[in-house]
Protein backbone atom coordinates (compact mmCIF):
# COMPACT_ATOMS: atom_id res chain seq x y z
CA UNK A 1 0.00 0.00 0.00
CA UNK A 2 1.55 3.31 -0.34
CA UNK A 3 2.23 5.85 1.80
CA UNK A 4 -0.82 8.20 0.93
CA UNK A 5 -1.09 9.91 4.77
CA UNK A 6 1.70 10.40 7.30
CA UNK A 7 0.84 8.85 10.31
CA UNK A 8 1.15 12.23 12.49
CA UNK A 9 -2.03 13.03 11.18
CA UNK A 10 -3.85 10.36 13.25
CA UNK A 11 -2.19 10.90 16.27
CA UNK A 12 -2.44 14.46 17.17
CA UNK A 13 -4.38 15.19 20.26
CA UNK A 14 -8.01 16.00 19.17
CA UNK A 15 -11.31 15.35 20.08
CA UNK A 16 -12.07 13.37 17.35
CA UNK A 17 -11.37 9.50 17.53
CA UNK A 18 -8.85 7.42 16.11
CA UNK A 19 -11.20 5.74 13.81
CA UNK A 20 -12.77 8.93 12.30
CA UNK A 21 -9.50 10.50 11.70
CA UNK A 22 -8.61 7.70 10.09
CA UNK A 23 -11.52 6.96 8.42
CA UNK A 24 -11.41 10.21 7.48
CA UNK A 25 -7.66 10.19 6.14
CA UNK A 26 -8.35 6.77 3.65
CA UNK A 27 -11.23 8.00 2.30
CA UNK A 28 -9.48 11.44 1.34
CA UNK A 29 -6.98 9.04 -0.40
CA UNK A 30 -9.45 7.07 -2.52
CA UNK A 31 -11.62 9.83 -3.25
CA UNK A 32 -7.74 11.86 -4.58
CA UNK A 33 -7.24 8.34 -6.13
CA UNK A 34 -3.53 8.32 -3.82
CA UNK A 35 -5.49 4.98 -3.12
CA UNK A 36 -6.28 4.18 -6.24
CA UNK A 37 -9.33 1.70 -7.81
CA UNK A 38 -7.96 -1.86 -7.18
CA UNK A 39 -5.52 -1.54 -4.64
CA UNK A 40 -5.10 -3.81 -2.30
CA UNK A 41 -4.77 -2.59 1.45
CA UNK A 42 -4.79 -4.61 4.55
CA UNK A 43 -5.66 -4.20 8.26
CA UNK A 44 -2.57 -5.14 9.23
CA UNK A 45 -0.20 -2.87 6.92
CA UNK A 46 -2.45 0.20 7.46
CA UNK A 47 -2.50 -0.11 11.40
CA UNK A 48 1.45 -1.05 10.85
CA UNK A 49 1.61 2.68 9.26
CA UNK A 50 -0.01 4.77 11.57
CA UNK A 51 1.11 3.17 14.88
CA UNK A 52 -2.55 1.69 16.19
CA UNK A 53 -4.12 -1.05 16.59
CA UNK A 54 -5.99 -3.43 14.25
CA UNK A 55 -9.55 -2.57 16.11
CA UNK A 56 -10.15 1.48 14.67
CA UNK A 57 -8.85 -0.19 10.99
CA UNK A 58 -11.48 -2.45 11.49
CA UNK A 59 -13.99 -0.25 12.23
CA UNK A 60 -12.89 2.63 9.58
CA UNK A 61 -12.93 -0.23 6.93
CA UNK A 62 -16.48 -1.16 7.48
CA UNK A 63 -17.67 2.49 6.91
CA UNK A 64 -15.88 2.73 4.00
CA UNK A 65 -17.44 -0.31 2.57
CA UNK A 66 -20.68 0.58 3.35
CA UNK A 67 -20.12 4.22 1.56
CA UNK A 68 -19.11 1.41 -1.04
CA UNK A 69 -15.29 2.69 -1.27
CA UNK A 70 -14.13 -0.52 0.07
CA UNK A 71 -14.74 -4.04 -1.70
CA UNK A 72 -13.93 -7.14 0.27
CA UNK A 73 -13.23 -10.24 -1.51
CA UNK A 74 -13.47 -13.20 0.53
CA UNK A 75 -10.17 -14.89 0.55
CA UNK A 76 -8.44 -12.44 -1.53
CA UNK A 77 -8.99 -9.41 0.56
CA UNK A 78 -9.74 -5.78 0.83
CA UNK A 79 -9.95 -3.66 -2.03
CA UNK A 80 -10.35 0.22 -3.40
CA UNK A 81 -13.59 -0.40 -5.32
CA UNK A 82 -14.01 0.73 -8.71
CA UNK A 83 -16.76 3.57 -9.26
CA UNK A 84 -20.04 3.22 -9.50
CA UNK A 85 -21.61 4.84 -12.32
CA UNK A 86 -24.97 4.39 -10.75
CA UNK A 87 -23.69 5.61 -7.79
CA UNK A 88 -23.01 8.62 -9.16
CA UNK A 89 -25.90 9.03 -10.98
CA UNK A 90 -28.00 8.54 -7.86
CA UNK A 91 -25.63 10.79 -5.73
CA UNK A 92 -26.23 13.48 -8.43
CA UNK A 93 -29.89 12.95 -8.92
CA UNK A 94 -30.31 13.49 -4.72
CA UNK A 95 -27.60 16.04 -4.24
CA UNK A 96 -29.16 18.54 -6.89
CA UNK A 97 -32.65 18.38 -5.45
CA UNK A 98 -31.38 19.28 -2.12
CA UNK A 99 -29.41 22.38 -3.41
CA UNK A 100 -31.87 23.73 -5.14
CA UNK A 101 -34.10 23.47 -2.47
CA UNK A 102 -31.52 25.01 0.26
CA UNK A 103 -30.72 28.18 -2.46
CA UNK A 104 -34.32 28.83 -2.74
CA UNK A 105 -34.85 29.10 1.13
CA UNK A 106 -31.71 31.16 1.35
CA UNK A 107 -32.56 33.48 -1.75
CA UNK A 108 -36.29 34.02 0.45
CA UNK A 109 -34.28 35.74 2.91
CA UNK A 110 -31.13 37.01 2.32
CA UNK A 111 -28.54 36.89 5.02
CA UNK A 112 -26.05 39.70 4.60
CA UNK A 113 -23.22 38.17 6.93
CA UNK A 114 -23.64 34.79 4.85
CA UNK A 115 -23.32 36.55 1.84
CA UNK A 116 -19.96 38.48 3.05
CA UNK A 117 -18.99 34.88 4.13
CA UNK A 118 -19.98 33.19 1.00
CA UNK A 119 -18.31 35.75 -1.19
CA UNK A 120 -14.85 35.67 1.02
CA UNK A 121 -15.12 31.93 -0.31
CA UNK A 122 -14.90 32.86 -3.95
CA UNK A 123 -11.99 34.85 -3.73
CA UNK A 124 -10.10 32.03 -1.55
CA UNK A 125 -11.28 29.27 -3.94
CA UNK A 126 -9.72 31.94 -7.15
CA UNK A 127 -6.27 32.02 -4.74
CA UNK A 128 -6.41 28.49 -5.15
CA UNK A 129 -6.85 28.31 -8.81
CA UNK A 130 -3.50 26.22 -10.51
CA UNK A 131 -3.07 24.88 -7.25
CA UNK A 132 -3.55 21.59 -5.41
CA UNK A 133 -6.66 19.39 -6.63
CA UNK A 134 -7.70 18.56 -3.03
CA UNK A 135 -7.15 22.13 -1.52
CA UNK A 136 -9.58 22.81 -4.40
CA UNK A 137 -12.13 20.16 -3.82
CA UNK A 138 -11.91 20.75 0.61
CA UNK A 139 -13.13 24.09 -0.47
CA UNK A 140 -15.42 23.36 -2.59
CA UNK A 141 -16.90 21.19 -0.02
CA UNK A 142 -16.97 24.04 2.34
CA UNK A 143 -18.88 26.44 0.37
CA UNK A 144 -21.80 23.67 -0.14
CA UNK A 145 -21.80 22.75 3.72
CA UNK A 146 -22.07 26.97 4.35
CA UNK A 147 -25.29 26.90 2.16
CA UNK A 148 -26.67 23.96 3.76
CA UNK A 149 -26.10 25.23 7.42
CA UNK A 150 -26.95 28.96 6.76
CA UNK A 151 -30.08 27.30 5.75
CA UNK A 152 -30.44 25.28 8.43
CA UNK A 153 -30.12 22.37 6.78
CA UNK A 154 -27.28 20.70 7.85
CA UNK A 155 -28.70 17.21 8.89
CA UNK A 156 -29.94 17.18 5.36
CA UNK A 157 -25.59 18.28 3.92
CA UNK A 158 -24.65 15.12 6.10
CA UNK A 159 -27.07 12.96 3.99
CA UNK A 160 -25.99 14.09 1.02
CA UNK A 161 -21.75 13.56 2.30
CA UNK A 162 -22.87 9.91 3.33
CA UNK A 163 -24.24 9.45 -0.19
CA UNK A 164 -21.95 11.10 -2.69
CA UNK A 165 -18.86 9.60 -1.92
CA UNK A 166 -18.84 7.81 -5.30
CA UNK A 167 -19.63 11.12 -6.91
CA UNK A 168 -16.49 13.27 -5.26
CA UNK A 169 -14.39 10.92 -6.77
CA UNK A 170 -15.68 11.41 -10.22
CA UNK A 171 -15.49 15.09 -9.21
CA UNK A 172 -11.85 15.00 -8.03
CA UNK A 173 -11.01 13.77 -11.69
CA UNK A 174 -13.24 16.17 -13.28
CA UNK A 175 -11.39 19.05 -11.51
CA UNK A 176 -7.55 17.79 -12.25
CA UNK A 177 -8.22 17.51 -16.30
CA UNK A 178 -10.52 20.80 -16.58
CA UNK A 179 -10.47 24.04 -15.49
CA UNK A 180 -12.22 25.27 -11.86
CA UNK A 181 -12.64 28.46 -13.24
CA UNK A 182 -16.03 27.42 -14.75
CA UNK A 183 -16.69 25.70 -11.11
CA UNK A 184 -15.84 29.43 -9.49
CA UNK A 185 -17.97 31.50 -11.65
CA UNK A 186 -20.93 29.08 -10.91
CA UNK A 187 -20.66 29.37 -7.55
CA UNK A 188 -20.50 33.25 -7.76
CA UNK A 189 -23.93 33.08 -10.15
CA UNK A 190 -25.46 30.94 -7.13
CA UNK A 191 -24.08 33.80 -4.59
CA UNK A 192 -25.62 36.26 -6.37
CA UNK A 193 -28.89 34.63 -6.90
CA UNK A 194 -28.92 34.77 -2.75
CA UNK A 195 -27.81 38.17 -2.06
CA UNK A 196 -30.26 39.62 -4.46
CA UNK A 197 -32.84 37.79 -3.58
CA UNK A 198 -33.35 36.00 -7.09
CA UNK A 199 -35.04 32.46 -6.35
CA UNK A 200 -34.82 31.35 -10.00
CA UNK A 201 -31.28 32.44 -10.77
CA UNK A 202 -30.34 31.22 -7.28
CA UNK A 203 -32.07 27.60 -8.36
CA UNK A 204 -31.07 27.54 -11.65
CA UNK A 205 -27.31 28.29 -11.15
CA UNK A 206 -27.31 25.53 -8.79
CA UNK A 207 -28.85 22.88 -10.98
CA UNK A 208 -26.34 24.40 -13.69
CA UNK A 209 -23.50 23.46 -11.36
CA UNK A 210 -24.27 20.01 -10.09
CA UNK A 211 -25.21 18.75 -14.07
CA UNK A 212 -21.79 19.56 -15.00
CA UNK A 213 -20.98 15.97 -13.97
CA UNK A 214 -23.42 14.40 -16.64
CA UNK A 215 -20.97 16.77 -19.17
CA UNK A 216 -17.70 15.72 -17.44
CA UNK A 217 -18.16 12.29 -16.84
CA UNK A 218 -18.21 10.21 -20.45
CA UNK A 219 -15.13 12.02 -21.06
CA UNK A 220 -13.86 10.16 -17.58
CA UNK A 221 -14.24 7.50 -18.21
CA UNK A 222 -13.39 7.51 -21.70
CA UNK A 223 -9.47 8.40 -20.54
CA UNK A 224 -9.62 6.11 -17.17
CA UNK A 225 -11.81 2.99 -18.14
CA UNK A 226 -9.70 1.01 -15.39
CA UNK A 227 -11.36 3.09 -12.75
CA UNK A 228 -14.97 2.26 -13.43
CA UNK A 229 -17.12 -0.82 -13.05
Amino acid sequence: MSDHASPSVLLQPQRISVVDQLYAALRAAIIDNALSPGTRISEAEVAQQYGISRQPVREAFITLANEGLLEVRPQRGTFVAKISLSDVMDARFVREAVEADIVKLLAQTPDTALVADLRAQLVRQQDLVGGSARDFMEADEIFHRTLAEGAGKGKAWRTVVEMKAQMDRVRFLSSMKFPVDRLIDQHREVVEGIATGDVARAERSMRLHLQGILTDLPLIKQERPEYFL
